[in-house]
């Protein structure tokens, strides 16, 4: 997975905001918080990762059980997907709108 390079993760007043620039400024209509997690799951999104590697990442960073963890990254990731922000490999990005 990767993520579509036309949004970016910003510190706002203390929450993390994606932030949609570019055309797709244009096409997408507010804003995206993400808590202290979804914040770091974008921050590894940056380069190509798996379902997995983000699991691992996320019990080498936090105290959760693997189950959880898993659960948890999928409906994120199935969020970001829904809202064609995130790509699979060997997909093109799909623009907003």
């Amino acid at each position: 997975m990767k993520v579509e390079k036309e949004f970016v993760l910003r510190e706002i007043a203390g929450d993390n905001i994606l932030v949609p620039v570019g055309e797709t400024a244009l096409d997408f209509n507010g804003l995206i918080t993400l808590n202290e997690v979804g914040a770091f799951l974008w921050n590894k999104l940056q380069n190509d990762i798996t379902i997995d590697g983000l699991v691992q990442e996320v019990l080498n960073e936090y105290e959760v059980d693997e189950d959880t963890a898993r659960k948890d990254i999928l409906e994120f990731v199935g969020y970001l997907q829904k809202a064609d922000i995130i790509c699979q490999d060997g997909e093109t990005p799909k623009k907003i709108g």
